[in-house]
């Protein structure tokens, strides 16, 4: 069983343009809470600060057994990625209307969280009527095969 927290809005809001794999820098309750599959990332974006990538509105609901050493829900956290991914994210984002989502939470096979994020345009109302009537016409497509 893979533990994914995922986005499901961001398909729906944006064009992903291209996607990177992230570590995510967590305290112990926060690695404790993800897996118990306690986060949410509905409301979360990424945003550059000092040549790092932080996701900001990440929520991570405390974790029941923490004791004393309960962290916030919504603090910043930093995002771990490497010198060169971080300049190409850096260089996409002075484009107009470029931002950076987050996609996906979930657990490797090392037991460490990671992130996917995407670099991501803002579609219009009509985009996005676009984007159902396809897949309506897909939907039905399927449905015919059978």
């Amino acid at each position: 069983m893979a533990l994914e927290i995922k986005n499901r809005k961001a398909e729906y809001r944006y064009f992903l343009l291209d996607e990177f794999v992230a570590g995510v820098v967590l305290t112990g309750s926060e690695i404790k809470s993800i897996r118990a599959g306690k986060a949410n990332i509905a409301e979360a974006y990424c945003k550059m600060r000092q040549g790092e990538l932080f996701v900001i509105n990440m929520n991570i609901s405390p974790y029941a057994n923490a004791g004393y050493a309960q962290h916030k829900e919504r603090r910043e956290r930093k995002l771990l990625l490497s010198r060169t991914e971080l300049n190409k994210i850096e260089r996409k984002l002075k484009d107009t209307g470029i931002t950076v989502v987050p996609l996906l939470v979930f657990i490797n096979e090392k037991g460490w969280a990671k992130m996917k994020v995407a670099l991501a345009k803002g579609k219009n109302y009509s985009d996005k009527r676009t984007d159902l009537k396809e897949k309506d016409l897909q939907r039905e497509r399927d449905r015919s095969d059978y």
